[in-house]
């Protein structure tokens, strides 16, 4: 299986070969997953070989000092586990321990991961899930088989996690007290028709969350910005509200500075057109002071009938910029 091409993102080939015990460890997981209490399934999940460890009564933090570290397959010690603490949740590692990875789609506050995981969907990134639990507030998690190493990951902005080698996760039939009372199960949700497949984690983050492309530093102005007029350079710094905005500040404050313009008259047309597509105050002027010095040492005398600021850092002196620069 070839996971599709997907525009703009590189989708590596992963091997889709599932261990032999995959579908038989499933559906013991699927069974596991009905059983009515934490302990009882918590026993199924031992037999079928998938460690499991308690969690806190109604949260989901780690019972034991070790946390997922401490699961175990050992009926013994489960035992143990649940007459010490016999409402406790309970949980299992992911990645290569447990042989199941888990796409988390989150939805609390107000937020909901559905559209990114709908999206992924779509373009064939996680449609291989095997079965899916609903969790206590109304998100998702998807199971897939686990066949390489893999990192766990939090994508903030599309409101959905990736659950891998690292990484737990808590399982049915536990259940989570919320601050307002309120309580909800994890509950199995849907068991796949279809055959289950890995999915990709490094692929999906890259979909959910497209790197931003680097700013130029190579940049040209647009046609009629003059290198030796500071106003059609600020009208150029103007219209590029977009990324890069303080290398194109410094890109045309050394131009300024070659046309021969002093540091007030740059200050005041480059500074004002940085403040209106968002750059700081400090960071404008530090920029084109930056440019100055840069493109000509001696080009940044102090400004006319300023006194030196008395009290720079590491006892130095330094001009005091001038009080008109930036409005």
């Amino acid at each position: 299986m070839r996971f599709p091409a997907i525009p703009g993102v590189s989708v590596a080939v992963m091997d889709t070969h599932l261990p032999a015990e995959f579908a038989p460890r499933a559906r013991a997981l699927v069974a596991a997953f009905r059983a009515p209490s934490t302990a009882a399934t918590a026993t199924l999940l031992a037999r079928a070989g998938v460690p499991a460890f308690p969690c806190v009564p109604g949260g989901k933090p780690p019972f034991t000092k070790r946390g997922f570290h401490d699961a175990t397959t050992d009926l013994g010690k489960l035992e143990r586990f649940w007459r010490r603490w016999p409402d406790a949740n309970l949980a299992i590692p992911t990645g290569r321990v447990s042989g199941f990875d888990v796409v988390d789609v989150d939805m609390h506050d107000g937020t909901s991961g559905r559209s990114a995981f709908d999206a992924s969907l779509k373009v064939g990134l996680t449609s291989g899930w095997a079965f899916t639990v609903r969790t206590p507030s109304g998100g998702l998690h998807a199971y897939f088989p686990n066949v390489a190493e893999q990192a766990s990951w939090a994508c903030a902005p599309a409101h959905v996690d990736f659950r891998a080698d690292g990484g737990y996760i808590v399982v049915p039939p536990s259940r989570v007290v919320y601050d307002d009372g309120q309580s909800g199960i994890y509950r199995l949700a849907a068991v796949a028709d279809h055959p289950a497949a890995p999915v990709d984690g490094a692929a999906l983050r890259e979909f959910l969350a497209p790197p931003r492309p680097k700013p130029r530093r190579d940049f040209v102005p647009a046609p009629g910005a003059s290198r030796s007029d500071p106003e059609r350079l600020a009208a150029w710094i103007a219209a590029h509200p977009e990324d890069g905005r303080k290398q194109r500040l410094f890109w045309a404050a050394c131009r300024a500075v070659e046309a021969g313009h002093d540091l007030e008259t740059t200050l005041v047309a480059l500074g004002n057109a940085a403040l209106s597509v968002g750059v700081p105050a400090r960071i404008a002027e530090s920029a084109i002071r930056s440019a100055f010095r840069h493109t000509s040492p001696r080009a940044e005398p102090p400004a006319a009938g300023r006194s030196s600021h008395p009290t720079s850092p590491g006892g130095g002196r330094r001009p005091e910029p001038p009080r008109a620069v930036i409005s």
